[in-house]
């Protein structure tokens, strides 16, 4: 028996195509480099180093119990798109595993989640350390999110006949064609998966192109997204200090868009003298360099990661912490999505939305294309291509509160009519959901 499934395991190995073969070795031979990854990766705040061992597959926790959801995003975004996702699955008593890739998206998991809800990062993809976590955490479903499609976790889960489900699948404009240049490669990784759950029909097209088997339009999980929370206590200290003044938002930036954010708040502060603009950096450990180019452009900078508050004198607010964003969209009326004045491809919008707030946001939002085409085409968000038209759409909306009132009931508007991808992806994939649910009736029989 064991000589057959060595000899399976081999024929599947032959029938992959050079790239992915070349890739599993190359894999297999990197390990060793793998502590000076880990140690340069630490270095630069990229790993945790209390949890490192995750990354090589072993966990110090425990597999529960029964039958076992595994979700995987990359980062961030991917983690709360599956927020309400995960919270259904929860109430089914199922057990959820929830991996991840990144520090800042640990943190959002730590602090928005249930406790019950396990988080382990995602493994270097090396077939000796995706075997490890596999072998510990014997999952029954796994679930990708988006497109942090990588091959050795692919192929192996494959290879144990995990059924696999890509959820809220996205192929950028940008990603398309570069995949087609290796199309073989994609084919034998997407063709792996029982079932595509796409956002878009343009979406759905590509992914089928691209080797996709069965491909279901159940739109964008990030629309059903809850609004993040905030701190009661801390919402109302903020409201306290700068009550009466004029505050706009600049959530998600990216380098090279606090300069442009920095000019916008000069030109506006000459028709509005009491303006606060508050910096949301994507990146927290960015706050203290931004801050420091702030204060030697001339302007007076506060940093909330110093536990500082914003004075009458205080120009631009650095936010640099994690997980307060639901706290500043709520003192903002007007919230600038960053992401979107350099081409990283912008960031979602939806939250802020469902916190009241109007929206403008740059030229580059290849990212979220159908959910900033919809909004723009209501009225429900303003573009701007030039830090003069940033300038523009932002001091309109400062000085007419008809023009913002109706910006957010249009954009509310939209976000209602796109919405239910929740309802979709959890009928999509109920035939996975009873077969667990029969798992555990037999296990409590």
């Amino acid at each position: 028996m064991r000589r057959s499934a060595v000899r399976k395991r081999r024929v599947m190995a032959n029938s992959l195509p050079m790239t992915l073969r070349l890739y599993q070795t190359l894999s297999v031979a990197m390990v060793p480099l793998a502590p000076a990854l880990i140690k340069r990766r630490l270095k630069q705040g990229k790993e945790d180093p209390a949890r490192i061992g995750e990354r090589r597959g072993v966990s110090r926790d425990d597999r529960p119990l029964g039958p076992l959801i595994w979700i995987h995003g990359a980062s961030v975004g991917e983690v709360l798109a599956a927020a309400a996702l995960i919270e259904k699955l929860r109430a089914l008593n199922i057990g959820i595993l929830l991996t991840s890739g990144t520090v800042t998206s640990a943190a959002i998991v730590a602090k928005r989640f249930p406790a019950d809800i396990i988080h382990q990062y995602v493994p270097y993809d090396s077939p000796r350390y995706v075997a490890r976590f596999l072998d510990h955490w014997r999952p029954s479903l796994a679930l990708f999110i988006e497109s942090d499609l990588w091959p050795n976790l692919i192929l192996s889960s494959a290879a144990r006949r995990l059924p696999m489900v890509l959820i809220n699948g996205r192929m950028s404009h940008r990603s398309f064609p570069r995949w087609r240049r290796v199309a073989g490669t994609i084919s034998a990784l997407l063709g792996r998966f029982d079932v595509c759950l796409a956002q878009s029909y343009a979406d759905a097209e590509r992914f089928a192109a691209l080797g996709s088997r069965n491909v279901i339009i159940t739109g964008n999980l990030k629309l059903d997204v809850p609004a993040p929370p905030a701190d009661s206590a801390k919402l109302e200290r903020l409201m306290a200090v700068t009550r009466g003044r004029p505050i706009i938002v600049a959530a998600s930036t990216h380098p090279g868009e606090e300069d442009i954010l920095v000019e916008a708040h000069r030109s506006l502060a000459r028709y509005f003298p009491s303006l606060l603009t508050v910096i949301v950096p994507r990146h927290p450990a960015r706050g203290e360099a931004i801050a420091r180019a702030i204060a030697d452009s001339g302007l007076h900078v506060a940093l909330r990661s110093r536990e500082e508050l914003p004075i009458a004198t205080t120009d631009i607010y650095v936010a640099d912490t994690m997980g307060e964003l639901g706290l500043f969209y709520r003192l903002a009326p007007i919230v600038f999505m960053g992401g979107s004045l350099v081409e990283h491809g912008g960031q979602n919008p939806i939250e802020a939305v469902k916190l009241g707030a109007s929206i403008v946001h740059g030229p580059h939002v290849f990212n979220f294309t159908d959910i900033y085409e919809a909004l723009d085409s209501a009225g429900g968000a303003r573009r701007a291509d030039t830090q003069q038209a940033l300038v523009k759409q932002l001091g309109r909306l400062l000085a007419d509160p008809v023009a913002r009132e109706s910006t957010v009931a249009a954009s509310e508007r939209v976000v209602e009519q796109l919405g239910g991808a929740l309802d979709r992806t959890l009928a999509a994939r109920e035939p996975y959901l009873f077969q667990l649910r029969l798992e555990m009736g037999a296990a409590d029989a």
